[in-house]
């Protein structure tokens, strides 16, 4: 997959779990989970930026692009 999300590594540095960033952000702990693991079709502006102000972060420090690693649906 050509997106990688980071949140798991941002999680660990600022040592909170997945739980207390899901209540901190104000969504369901399943549909960051889904985030997380890099199932979701799309996240809002909304929501990424409500995490990167609990986590005190950058979207880059979150979402990175890897080229030459194709999406599964091309394959």
């Amino acid at each position: 997959m050509p997106i990688l999300i980071k949140i798991d590594d941002m999680l660990h540095a600022r040592r909170m779990t997945l739980t207390e960033l899901a209540g901190k952000v104000g969504i369901t702990l399943a549909n960051l989970s889904i985030l997380k693991t890099g199932k979701a079709k799309g996240v809002r502006f909304e929501t990424l930026e409500a995490i990167c102000d609990v986590l005190d972060c950058q979207p880059g420090d979150l979402i990175e692009f890897r080229r030459g690693d194709p999406a599964p649906e091309l394959r």
